[in-house]
């Protein structure tokens, strides 16, 4: 018998551009034909109850606190078990910038709308050249002049899979904007997790930057960010280091993603939708992916804030890290402000992951 929790992440769905569903599990799982809104089918996830709380193993504990420490100031860890209902940490309490990580809330509150009829995978936008952010946005090649149409469930492929700003921004208004997603993190009980303003102007906050559209195209952005004084630029980012507008404590993000792999979150066909998404991501290669082992999955979104000097302002990968046994763990690694490079940012990650693996693999005696 499969067990309930390899279930619910193995056999989940990869939505297309065009709206329709391929079954994204792993080699031989049985995959619904449909947990698409009006798919007529009956979803397989089923709802993993609460395990009751008690201690972490000493040896994860251990670890977990050997590998915070040897980074140094600016991580944060969270390790949270979801079977066995233990879960440990190093400065897990800690807002930490959270940066394309805020893309998780507002696939969450699409798929919320979703459930409640207020929107459907199949819902048409346009997205013209007002509506370009700045950074990572391969949607913008397609925005000619007429603008380019997508469904809901293109612009969420495009924001969860290739973290793209412009389709995380043009769902975020689709739902209401900022304040709906502070309204709905607040009705799902989701503390200690604070949303921003939109990709542009968080990033052009960051900067030092006031926003003007004409940033979004070309190179503008850049060469805005360019002339602002090093000094000031420096102040901005260490003030946002330090109290980020976008801020999460990843004790707070372990403990959603748990709470939505035991369905309470979302119903079974938006639960098991955007895990197939967030198995489907294709960002940070060299972060918890680098870890993961044959037969086991990761469910994950990434975040990588800008950098000054040498100093970032956050670099984390979050996640589910499902066993060969179908034993789940939720994982938060998050980098508030670190000078550290780039390959030792990734490589605490990844140890994270490694350290989940290892306990896994002790605790069932291999």
């Amino acid at each position: 018998m499969i067990p309930p929790l390899l279930v619910a992440l193995a056999a989940t769905l990869a939505w297309s551009a065009s709206g329709g569903a391929q079954y994204g599990g792993r080699p031989g799982d049985r995959g619904p034909q449909s947990i698409l809104p009006g798919g007529g089918s009956t979803p397989i996830y089923q709802t993993v109850a609460p395990a009751p709380k008690r201690p972490a193993p000493a040896r994860i504990q251990a670890r977990i606190a050997e590998l915070g420490r040897a980074f140094g100031p600016g991580v944060a860890i969270s390790v949270r078990d979801i079977r066995e209902g233990w879960s440990t940490s190093w400065n897990g309490d800690r807002l930490c910038p959270q940066q394309s990580v805020s893309k998780l809330w507002v696939a969450l509150a699409v798929f919320d709308a979703i459930d409640r009829g207020a929107l459907r995978p199949d819902d048409a936008m346009i997205v013209t050249r007002n509506d370009l952010t700045l950074f990572h946005q391969p949607i913008r090649a397609l925005v000619g002049d007429q603008g380019y149409r997508a469904t809901v469930s293109e612009l969420l492929e495009r924001e969860m899979t290739q973290s793209d700003n412009t389709a995380n921004d043009m769902l975020l208004r689709r739902v209401g904007g900022p304040t709906a997603i502070r309204a709905m993190l607040t009705r799902l009980r989701i503390d200690n997790v604070r949303f921003g303003p939109g990709e542009r102007l968080l990033q052009s906050g960051i900067a030092g930057v006031t926003w003007r559209q004409a940033f979004a195209t070309g190179n503008g952005f850049e060469q805005a960010r360019a002339s602002v004084p090093v000094d000031q630029r420096r102040a901005a980012i260490e003030a946002y280091a330090q109290n980020p507008i976008d801020g999460a404590a990843p004790n707070a993000i372990t403990g959603a993603l748990a709470r939505l792999v035991q369905g309470e979150l979302l119903t079974p066909t938006g639960t098991q939708n955007l895990l197939a998404l967030m198995e489907r991501s294709k960002t940070g290669r060299a972060r918890m992916k680098a870890a993961i082992e044959p037969d086991w999955l990761l469910a994950h979104k990434t975040g990588t804030g800008q950098e000054l000097g040498g100093v970032v302002a956050g670099f984390n990968d979050v996640g589910l890290l499902t066993a060969p046994d179908g034993h789940i763990y939720a994982v938060a690694v998050m980098v508030a402000r670190s000078s550290r490079p780039i390959s030792e940012r990734q490589a605490i990650i990844a140890n994270v992951a490694r350290a989940v693996i290892d306990d896994w693999k002790s605790g069932n005696g291999r």
